[in-house]
């Protein structure tokens, strides 16, 4: 079994660098996590790139490392080293063969990252000049040592990161979900037995006793029973919540994010709007978590970015724009290749941060219809719970839509534009406003955003969730393209049944041109499989109602931006990476 969207299949390679070293570093309360160097041939001193987190960074080099079985990606690693930079990983507290507490980005986790860097730092093959690269668990790291300002950190580009667990993965909109922990538990597990193989082969006895005290010591505050603990968010919880730190970021930033990601969403928090638009670079683009190891990314900005910010290389990178998305992203590649050779179909690009955008109102009809005007009609009503189709959820990580369920159409509704009579590029999250009501006491919904192509094929855009009783909203962060609910224990609200209430959907950040022709359409129903995110709704049964009279105005508000540069045709149906295509399940009716 693999989680969908981390490819550990073997990528088997030969030693690559000129020397590695093994050792520790101490943290300041005197823990000592695991750190493994790989050293380019030559003298040096040498920039280092850090790789920071609890899968199996502190054995890059090893063994398994060399097998393919590592959650590492070998050839960025060879990449970098070649470039000549040290590639140094490093296992955080608690995790494989590093001492210490588990607790997934925990408080300490930001200050070992900063004991690391300026350890690191002092070493006499490091000429003191360091960054910090990779996505997902890396990137989060990146975002908690950077936001302490160590000294000698000059850069880094995460990637793909949760920047406020809580509602960008744990509970989005308040609706728990469970399934994503419950799967990546056992990956984390599974990369420690790969450090510890590669130890036993070592014959570092210290690494295999380490890794076996940690598998008990995790299980006293692992991530599924902290969210058992804390499902809401309290102060457990904002420990986790990086963006509470990130304004400290005071070095350069590049980020990549994935529309369609499949292990964090796009939503990362919206760390990027913390920091000073001057210090950030942000790529965007359609896709999967794995993408960071795209070549184009790592060719034409990863390995620029920091030639020009550790190495002082005059590339010209600092008059890059600001943001580039990269639009209709494609791959002729399968496997783990599918990511590493992703191309963009056309790319869209903004001199400063951010690409501001301009809401575009859909209004919710009788009918099934998205008008550009006034509610009406009487209110729809739909079964909850009733299944719905999963999306991208295979276990391999190929994008798909799953089968219709029986008496799928008893718990969707769909709200349909007429064909569009110009194109329209989005950009951004996007807000579902809805007026809803419920038979019961509480209820979850689920909107799906896609497009009804001319040719009667419907393809998948995004995804976003809410819990009714979740649906107060911070005032000080919502907007017209982003709600913002609370999820406090104060701000939950039953519902009164059968009265309406608004609840806002926030849709996570994408980047979609609909063109002329099209239909955008919405559906409400019960969350469903996405990605490697399995809901647990509310399992209460209930008959559902989505209002949308003069008074209870439902509406769907996109983000827009100038679509002079779309090309005219469509991509292929199913070209698109993340965004499958399937016959439309109205037809006919």
């Amino acid at each position: 079994m693999t989680m969908p969207g981390w490819d550990v299949s073997p990528q088997s390679t030969k030693p690559f660098w000129g020397k590695r070293v093994v050792g520790y570093i101490t943290a300041r309360d005197g823990v000592q996590l695991r750190y493994s160097a790989l050293l380019p041939a030559g003298d040096g001193p040498f920039p280092i790139i850090i790789n920071y987190s609890g899968y199996d960074p502190g054995s890059i080099g090893s063994n398994e490392y060399l097998k393919g079985n590592t959650a590492m990606h070998p050839l960025l690693d060879k990449a970098l080293v070649e470039k000549g930079y040290a590639v140094v990983g490093i296992n955080a507290r608690g995790t494989a063969c590093s001492e210490g507490q588990f607790d997934f980005i925990g408080r300490s986790y930001g200050t070992d990252g900063y004991d690391a860097v300026e350890f690191l730092a002092a070493l006499p093959w490091s000429n003191g000049k360091i960054g910090m690269a990779n996505w997902s668990w890396a990137g989060m790291s990146q975002l908690a040592t950077a936001s302490e300002r160590p000294p000698h950190l000059l850069a880094i580009a995460p990637g793909m990161v949760l920047g406020d667990p809580q509602a960008d993965s744990f509970a989005p909109g308040g609706v728990a979900q469970p399934g994503f922990v419950t799967n990546w538990w056992w990956f984390l597990h599974n990369r420690w037995d790969a450090a510890r193989d590669s130890a036993k082969a070592e014959g570092d006895e210290r690494c295999v006793s380490q890794v076996a005290t940690n598998y008990i010591t995790a299980e006293r505050d692992s991530l599924p029973s902290q969210l058992i603990r804390h499902p809401l968010r309290d102060d457990k919880m904002e420990e986790k919540n990086l963006t509470l730190r990130t304004s400290n970021i005071n070095i350069p930033v590049l980020s990549l994010e994935s529309s369609q990601d499949e292990a964090t969403t796009s939503r990362g928090g919206y760390f990027h709007d913390t920091l000073k638009p001057e210090l950030i670079w942000t790529l965007q683009t359609n896709g999967n978590h794995d993408l960071y190891i795209a070549e184009k990314f790592r060719e034409e900005f990863l390995i620029p970015f920091f030639d020009h910010f550790l190495k002082d290389e005059k590339n010209g990178f600092e008059r890059k724009p600001h943001v580039t998305v990269w639009e209709e992203t494609h791959t002729d590649g399968t496997g783990l290749m599918a990511s590493m050779r992703a191309q963009p179909r056309w790319i869209l690009t903004n001199p400063t941060y951010p690409l501001e955008a301009r809401p575009l109102v859909f209004t919710l009809a009788g009918g099934g219809k998205l008008v550009d005007g006034a509610a009406s009609g009487a209110p729809d009503l739909y079964a909850y719970p009733q299944s719905t189709a999963a999306v991208n959820a295979d276990e391999t990580g190929a994008p798909a839509w799953g089968p219709l369920p029986d008496r799928w159409n008893e718990g969707s509704l769909a709200y349909s534009s007429e064909p569009l009579a110009k194109t329209i590029l989005t950009h951004g999250s996007a807000s579902a406003d809805l007026w809803l009501s419920s038979t019961a006491a509480d209820t979850d919904v689920q909107v799906t955003l896609t497009e009804l192509r001319p040719d009667g094929k419907e393809v998948y855009i995004q995804r976003g969730w809410l819990r009714l009783s979740h649906r107060t909203q911070d005032t000080g962060k919502s907007t017209v393209l982003r709600p913002f609910a609370l999820n406090t224990t104060s701000s939950l609200l039953a519902l009164t049944p059968d009265e309406p209430v608004l609840g806002r959907v926030e849709l996570p950040k994408f980047n979609h041109a609909f063109r002329a022709g099209s239909r955008i359409r919405l559906w409400v129903e019960t969350p469903s499989q996405t990605g490697g995110y399995g809901f647990a709704p509310i399992s209460t049964p209930a008959i559902n109602k989505v209002w949308h009279d003069a008074d209870h105005p439902s509406r769907l508000v996109l983000g827009t931006v100038d679509a002079s540069k779309v090309p005219p045709t469509l991509s292929d149906c199913g070209a698109i990476i993340m965004q499958p295509c399937r016959a439309d399940p109205l037809a006919g009716q």
